[in-house]
């Protein structure tokens, strides 16, 4: 089973896949984009390619919790996606997931150029590697109480 992680942005959106397994984020590719229409039918032809069975979108909200106007364009974009696709959407908290991929590309001594056309696939795979991780978690739950 194929998951996609999305980081959506407004002219660059970050891919990640999982594994076969469903247990490993790799981070996949960033698209450029120009507007919503060319984001949604970049996103489906990766989808197609790859095989994908659920999409994982970051939600950026605010550290309150709140929701701002990028969650809103997040969420149009989400919707108008799992139409397009078909597929399930999972809505997933991305609160400092570019902060974690900009750290550990810090931490790898990447150049600031570099760093730049890595991000947003890199935040994509921290935002799938979470899901898949609570995804994980909850299954070892599930078997735990039966």
């Amino acid at each position: 089973m194929r998951t996609l992680g999305i980081d959506y942005g407004e002219k660059r959106v970050g891919v990640a896949i999982s594994d076969p397994l469903g247990s490993i984020a790799l981070g996949l590719c960033t698209l450029h984009i120009k507007g919503l229409k060319d984001a949604i039918a970049k996103v489906c032809e990766v989808c197609r390619e790859k095989g994908v069975e659920t999409i994982v979108v970051g939600l950026p909200l605010n550290m309150n919790g709140s929701a701002g106007p990028m969650a809103e364009k997040v969420e149009a974009f989400a919707a108008r996606l799992g139409e397009r696709t078909g597929l399930p959407i999972v809505m997933s908290d991305e609160r400092l997931s570019s902060a974690m991929a900009e750290r550990t590309l810090l931490e790898a001594d990447m150049s600031r150029g570099k760093r730049k056309g890595v991000i947003d696939k890199m935040a994509a795979q921290v935002i799938l590697q979470g899901h898949l991780d609570r995804e994980g978690f909850e299954a070892d739950l599930d078997i735990a109480y039966e």
